[in-house]
């Protein structure tokens, strides 16, 4: 295993910021989190940061996203920088490199990733694993409008203080918050907070989703301001599926 991978495992299962004694703790207020930590490093240093602008994407054929979310228990965090859903093992997302097991959800106010700079009021980042430990990332833009169903066991359970969990009541399908076109952009980047492990395939969906302001307003009241600003593209190429 390289050094990038071990790191990145370790920023997923490690303890969370918010548990005593932990070290060292990172906010959205800090733009320069390669000092907080020399394990921050590539926050600053990396050449395939995220998120980015996402410009001048190149239309090409892309094999599809396959989907295979199954209705199941599911539990919210609070993980004192985003709330977070955990669902029951079973949920599988199916790359041209092969599966990857749906690890958790979460959500970032507003979208962290921009198309053409357009910036979303909310994504949901969808975070799956690999058996090689290999990161692949499912981005659900949301745009104001009606009351977005899905959403509503999620809001009616929102753990309130960092460090907390709830479960859902009743069972949860993921798949219930993808669109119904699944067109994407793809890129090669990081996760979006420290350490900023690179080697990250993204998947931006295309078409986004439905949320009301009452429901916005619900997950800000939380966190009002939790997106890393864009990164330089520094060279990569962005693919266009569907044209």
């Amino acid at each position: 295993m390289n050094k990038n991978i071990a790191v990145l495992l370790l920023s997923l299962f490690a303890a969370p910021t918010w548990a005593a004694g932990a070290s060292p703790h990172w906010n959205y207020k800090q733009a320069d989190w390669a000092s907080l930590a020399p394990e921050f490093q590539l926050c600053k240093l990396g050449q395939t940061q995220s998120p980015i602008d996402i410009r001048g994407a190149k239309p090409t054929v892309l094999a599809p996203l396959r989907f295979d979310y199954r209705t199941g228990s599911a539990t919210l965090v609070n993980n004192g920088h985003a709330i977070e859903l955990k669902p029951a093992a079973g949920n599988r997302l199916s790359l041209a490199e092969g599966d990857f097991e749906l690890l958790q959800l979460h959500f970032h106010a507003p979208s962290e990733e921009m198309v053409e700079g357009k910036r979303y009021p909310l994504v949901a980042h969808l975070v799956h694993k690999n058996a090689k430990n290999e990161l692949a990332v499912v981005a659900v833009l949301f745009e104001l409008g009606r009351d977005n169903p899905a959403l509503a066991p999620l809001l009616a359970t929102l753990p309130d203080q960092p460090g907390t969990s709830r479960p859902l009541s009743a069972p949860f399908d993921p798949a219930a918050l993808l669109p119904a076109k699944r067109d994407y952009y793809a890129y090669t980047g990081s996760l979006t907070t420290p350490p900023c492990s690179e080697g990250v395939r993204w998947r931006v969906l295309k078409q986004p989703v439905e949320l009301s302001e009452r429901q916005l307003a619900a997950l800000q009241r939380l966190y009002p301001m939790n997106a890393r600003p864009v990164q330089p593209l520094n060279g990569r190429t962005i693919l266009e599926s569907g044209g």
